[in-house]
């Protein structure tokens, strides 16, 4: 007979071993919504879990962790193979996941009276669900995005009722949501008829998250809800100017903002709320290739990243993005309405400064005037840079001249510390020939 000396017969118990820790590390995560007396605690495998989380796609969960980041939502799971690996990768980085199911909308054309149309988003769905229902970085579902935008037919919340009680047929273990484009007694009253298998509700609210708790109060939800978009302030409920184009806050001043309505609207409310998702961990073209996103599309992190650091764990980043202020132009603010003529000599300022003293790089650019009218975070087309020569003999001053084109335009200045920060600011203006 063959003899194992006791060193080996270790190593055949650890091997041994191997299969029942990947399956318990593969095991889904057990999360519940619990009432306490009259408030609620979102729980993962029993231990409390408050959401500091932040809505993107598959990157930047690097960047989310190392803020002190826990969970991200999306907004699509079509893709088998993308999502599952995006999931994995949230496993090995500590992150949990409230994950996004693809509800058709009425504003896009689809009919909630249509029996069949039905049925089927129902099998898609179904299938989406077993796919992902077992993976351990899974926290919550989120059934639709804003069904509620641009929506009249009751008969959604029906559909999201039933799909409600398939995951739970389906999947005993992770809590089901929809997101709400802001909400009201009647709103909340139709949530609760029709679709009172939800565990919790989405809010989404923007420049209108002051009014959150008082929205609370007179919509009657008692229930549990975590904010799972809430950034700057709304391109739709921003001041314009006199011909209609939106002004949007700088870099700093978004930040500060941040700061103020996660303190005052969020973290405040630790009877019902369960946490946030800020909007967003990432970069898009919404009105502006700045307005949402937390990083530009170089992957430079901005202001509002070290905000939600210092909001979610108390700290500054050790390295910091540089401040900014708005644009002046020949000497006015972008409220003044600013009409320049074609090839005009134009002067624009900013002042800009870096915590860590780092050196800064400034780069100018001038776009045409997004036409963008979607709504929902609708796709849009990134405006087209103009060419334009920028003379700058200092940090934060740059000498141009106006297009030589009528027509509505968009002043861009960034500012980098060659470190990945930035900071950002933009003028809307309007060049035409007759100028008074």
């Amino acid at each position: 007979m063959q003899r194992f000396g006791p060193w080996c017969c270790a190593v055949i118990a650890l091997v041994s071993l191997l299969p029942q820790a990947q399956a318990q590390a593969a095991r889904p995560a057990h999360v519940r919504v619990v009432q306490q007396g009259e408030g609620y605690q979102l729980q993962v495998d029993g231990a409390p879990f408050l959401v500091k989380g932040a809505g993107m796609g598959s990157g930047g969960q690097a960047a989310l962790v190392a803020a002190g980041g826990n969970a991200f939502r999306t907004w699509d799971s079509d893709d088998v193979a993308k999502t599952t690996a995006m999931l994995d990768q949230a496993q090995a980085n500590g992150l949990k996941v409230s994950l996004g199911l693809v509800v058709a909308r009425e504003r896009h054309g689809f009919d909630y009276g249509d029996a069949q149309a039905v049925a089927g988003q129902r099998e898609r769905l179904r299938k989406q669900v077993m796919a992902y229902k077992d993976h351990p970085a899974l926290l919550t579902w989120l059934v639709g995005n804003e069904l509620n935008l641009e929506s009249t037919d009751l008969r959604v919340w029906d559909a999201v009722g039933e799909l409600a009680r398939m995951i739970h047929r389906l999947d005993p273990h992770h809590p089901v949501m929809t997101t709400l484009a802001g909400f009201d007694k009647p709103l909340i009253e139709a949530i609760k008829t029709r679709a009172p298998a939800l565990d919790l509700i989405g809010i989404q609210l923007y420049g209108d998250i002051d009014a959150l708790h008082d929205k609370l109060e007179s919509s009657g939800w008692r229930g549990p809800y975590i904010v799972t978009e809430w950034g700057p302030t709304g391109h739709w409920e921003s001041p314009t100017t006199a011909w209609g184009a939106a002004i949007e806050d700088d870099a700093s001043r978004k930040a500060q903002l941040l700061a103020q309505r996660y303190a005052r609207d969020i973290a405040s409310d630790t009877r019902q709320g369960l946490g946030s998702y800020v909007f967003l961990w990432g970069n898009k073209q919404e009105r502006t290739p700045t307005w949402y996103g937390l990083f530009l599309a170089d992957g430079s992190a901005t202001p509002s990243v070290d905000a939600m650091q210092r909001a979610w764990t108390g700290h500054w980043p050790a390295n910091r993005s540089p401040s900014i202020t708005p644009i002046v132009l020949e000497g006015r603010q972008a409220i003044d309405s600013v009409t320049l003529r074609p090839g005009q000599p134009v002067t624009a300022a900013v002042q800009t400064q870096d915590p860590d003293g780092d050196a800064l790089e400034v780069r100018w650019q001038i776009r045409e005037e997004s036409t963008a009218t979607s709504v929902g975070g609708d796709p849009e087309q990134v405006p087209t840079v103009m060419p334009t020569s920028f003379r700058a003999v200092e940090i934060g001053k740059a000498y141009f001249a106006a297009p030589a084109r009528a027509g509505h335009y968009r002043l861009f200045v960034e500012v980098r510390d060659g470190k990945g920060h930035a900071a950002y600011a933009n003028f809307p203006f309007r060049v035409q020939e007759d100028v008074r």
